[in-house]
């Protein structure tokens, strides 16, 4: 597993306290409303992290439904699990997004909200997602615009820079907001054996009770925690980004555009 994709200790927690509300949850109903709107009965999750599309998708599925939801971190999975009510339609498992332990033609519809830009190899990854689904069936995924797009992760970043000047924690803008060119996600699902595919871009606000939970959300709740504190204090830096951000956005409750992509394939 590379660095860029470890969520572990104290990350799925302050990333599901801080970050899902900040920037996932909004991105998590639109996601979750296009799938059902396919009205499948089997459902494939990957890159689930902590539940927050598998929390929106799941009253929507039919009674009748089954739903495997997977992450290849189990801490992320295991804070999925905590969080969902009690549901006998939903089977959680390990699982790496470009080796799914899953039969050909296996499912309906296969869904992932912010994971694509993890994957190691992209098109092998959607190669994977086409092969586990039956003829017709609907990929679903997300990913966010670049970075200049999104405001906070962009002040958080520029405030690292400035904090570690010859050793940037640059994480946010190499990872999370690094795979946001739409002609070449077209090019990749092509490469992949897609066809039908239709790219969506979504504009929307995101809003904090203050500049310091955003600061805690970036610098805490992702592995960018890991590069802060491989160059410096933890805290020291989190002080820094909410500086940056209160002066940028102003003191009390904050707000700054968010921007992603919504792809549907077929």
């Amino acid at each position: 597993m590379s660095k860029d994709a470890a969520f572990a200790g104290s990350i799925p927690e302050i990333y599901d306290a801080y970050l899902v509300p900040l920037i996932f949850e909004g991105y998590a109903q639109s996601l979750a409303r296009r799938v059902a709107q396919a009205r499948p009965m089997h459902v494939l999750e990957t890159a689930a992290g902590s539940g927050v599309v598998t929390r929106a998708l799941a009253p929507l599925l039919d009674a009748d439904a089954r739903y495997t939801v997977t992450d290849l971190n189990q801490a992320m999975l295991d804070r999925a699990t905590a969080r969902q009510p009690p549901d006998a339609r939903i089977a959680w498992r390990q699982a790496d997004a470009l080796a799914l332990p899953f039969a050909d033609a296996s499912f309906d519809a296969v869904l992932c909200e912010f994971g694509a830009m993890f994957f190691p190899d992209r098109v092998a990854g959607f190669r994977e997602a086409r092969r586990v689904l039956k003829p017709g069936g609907v990929f679903a995924f997300n990913v966010w615009d670049r970075i200049e797009v999104n405001d906070f992760a962009r002040v958080v970043v520029e405030a690292a820079a400035r904090l570690f000047p010859h050793d940037t924690a640059r994480f946010l803008a190499r990872t999370p907001h690094g795979y946001h060119d739409v002609a070449r996600i077209e090019a990749d699902l092509g490469a992949a054996g897609f066809k039908d595919i239709d790219i969506s871009t979504i504009a929307k606000v995101s809003t904090a009770p203050g500049a310091r939970d955003v600061a805690i959300a970036y610098c805490q709740g992702t592995p960018m925690r890991g590069e802060i504190e491989a160059q410096g204090d933890l805290d020291v830096a989190t002080d820094a980004a909410a500086a940056a951000l209160a002066e940028a956005f102003g003191g009390g409750a904050i707000s700054g555009r968010i921007q992603a992509h919504e792809i549907v394939a077929r």
